[in-house]
């Protein structure tokens, strides 16, 4: 577990799948003009990313300071931002499959469009997971006594 590529590789995989199916039926709408409807579903997706890109980065920076590794500030981001690169996976996959685009400007503005939000939402699962590692290492440091 102290190799960070591998480590950051399986956090990103939890946050990702936690909120596949709303993603999915949010591009799915975007990009073939339907109306979506569900933001109370979308909401409650979003508080389960919220904790599961936290937990994530908590227990993968837990097993790098088990191992005294304590290197812990970049790893604790990437770890739940990382998911970025599934939905980027996702993105490519649901454009090969289920649109039909044609012409290259439609491309770029798909493209564009799609790094933009994957870039955001690396950004935004990245910052989640540092922020409650931080919580969570500065609480526990604050717990040891030393006489």
């Amino acid at each position: 577990m102290s190799h960070p590529i591998p480590s950051a590789l399986m956090g990103g995989i939890l946050p990702f799948g936690s909120v596949f199916i709303q993603l999915f039926f949010i591009i799915n709408s975007i990009w073939t003009g339907q109306m979506y409807y569900m933001f109370g579903f979308v909401f409650l997706a979003f508080l389960m990313l919220l904790v599961v890109c936290a937990e994530t980065s908590i227990l993968l920076c837990y097993f790098h300071l088990c191992t005294e590794e304590y290197r812990w500030w970049w790893r604790a981001f990437f770890s739940s931002a990382t998911s970025a690169f599934y939905l980027l996976l996702f993105c490519a996959h649901y454009f090969v499959y289920r649109l039909t685009i044609v012409g290259s400007l439609s491309y770029m503005l798909y493209f564009g469009y799609t790094f933009l939000a994957i870039f955001l939402f690396f950004i935004a699962t990245g910052t989640i997971g540092f922020t409650s590692t931080f919580l969570f290492l500065r609480r526990i440091y604050s717990i040891v006594k030393i006489d």
